[in-house]
């Protein structure tokens, strides 16, 4: 139903998790995707599954490299890209009493600036062709807050901001932003932190029960979100949170 086929698709954290969902969805889709990650062994990989793919190594958080990468992109397809997914970031767990302003500064470069600084370099080509679909990836710490991870929702609080606000300031371009905000989603990242706890069985099973329906989400399911944010049949949807987190702010 959702087709996005010859569609110029560019996402960010593609090489694993909810970004590597999205790609391999995508491509599904029939998109030509651009899977960019700082890891670039991991981008490459992903890319290496995917009929029609290109791997970039890059870190979101510098804006030469984004830049770089934007020119390399829209020279190949004529300056024509029809999809952005922001999608990249990092955590911190810690309260204001153990999160350093080296902490905040560390997150906000690459889940805030990073989303600014991808958007900006791509959004003058979609504005020129009057169409785009911009997809960021904030997280329900976005929406509620969550203990002990005041730096990740502060970060996360300012990507739904932005979101709204970039919509409102090109809402008559014919660009579209929207934002994502995933529950606790069973991804690599989330598997290597539940190693880190004493006891890892014990924290997945809370982590799990967090969600009102008793388990945590898989990124495919984040991804079919994603696909219809970049179809042409969500064309009336801008400047919205759309919140899949199998019911965890439900009741707050």
């Amino acid at each position: 139903m959702f087709d996005l086929t010859g569609k110029i698709s560019v996402i960010t954290g593609a090489g694993s998790g909810i970004g590597q969902a999205i790609a391999r969805c995508f491509a599904g889709a029939g998109a030509i995707v651009h899977v960019l990650d700082r890891d670039g062994d991991a981008a490459a990989r992903t890319a290496g599954e995917l009929p029609r793919a290109k791997a970039h190594r890059v870190d979101i958080s510098d804006e030469t490299l984004v830049a770089d990468a934007a020119k390399e992109i829209l020279d190949e397809h004529d300056g024509k890209v029809d999809v952005l997914v922001n999608n990249a970031g990092i955590g911190h767990v810690g309260t204001l009493l153990t999160t350093t302003a080296q902490d905040l500064d560390r997150l906000y470069r690459v889940n805030v600036q990073g989303v600014l600084l991808m958007t900006r370099a791509f959004l003058p080509a979609m504005i020129a062709r009057s169409r785009g679909s911009v997809i960021n990836l904030a997280s329900i710490g976005g929406i509620v807050g969550i203990r002990d991870r005041l730096a990740y929702c502060t970060t996360k609080f300012a990507v739904v901001g932005m979101t709204k606000c970039m919509a409102l300031d090109h809402a008559t371009s014919g660009v579209r932003f929207n934002a994502i905000c995933p529950g606790r989603v069973e991804t690599p990242f989330v598997t290597a932190r539940l190693s880190e706890y004493a006891d890892p069985v014990q924290a997945r099973q809370q982590m799990a029960g967090s969600q009102a329906i008793g388990r945590m989400g898989r990124p495919e399911e984040i991804a079919a979100a994603a696909l219809y944010l970049a179809a042409d049949e969500s064309q009336f949807v801008t400047g919205s949170d759309f919140i899949i987190d199998g019911g965890f702010s439900a009741g707050k």
